[in-house]
Formats: C-alpha cells, structure tokens, sequence
C-alpha cells in the first residue's frame, strides 16, 4: 500500500486512515523511527503478549544457560550499564 502525506509546519505527518486501520492503529500509538539518511522508516511499536512475554523470558534465559552466565553476571552488567548511563 503506497500513498501520499504532507508534513505540518510542526512536523506532523498524518497516516492514512486505511493504514491505520490496517495496522489497528490508534491515538497514542508509538514508533520507531529509522532513517539511513535518504529514507524514513516508521515500525510500530506494540507490547507483547502475555504469552511473547514469557517466551522472550525463557529464550534469554536459555541463551544465558548457554553462554554460562550467571544470575551475578546479569547483574552486574545491569549496573554497569545505569553506571556509564549515568556518565
């Protein structure tokens, strides 16, 4: 589905309400953006589902066991990470 919008002078695009609906789009709705400097790319962003929730969960934890990594391990990287976020 291709289609035509204009920006705002604020920078306001409006979707197509097609694609809204297409897409179950509403009011509050997020996205990422991502450009590569010629084009725009917007990916909505959704919350899991309960059930993608505890797969992602359990996929972590399998990759972890993997890897060897402990629960100490995790968290340490944790707070290493809010201590450079921090910087």
């Amino acid at each position: 589905m291709a289609t035509i919008a204009a920006m705002s002078s604020r920078g306001q695009i409006v979707l197509p309400i097609a694609i809204r609906k297409k897409l179950n789009l509403g009011e509050g709705s997020q996205f990422l953006v991502v450009t590569d400097n010629e084009n725009i790319l917007l990916k909505p962003v959704k919350e899991p589902s309960l059930n993608e929730f505890y797969s992602l969960i359990e996929q972590a934890q399998k990759t972890a066991q993997q890897l060897g990594l402990t629960e100490e391990d995790i968290n340490n990287e944790i707070k290493a990470m809010r201590a450079e976020k921090r910087k």
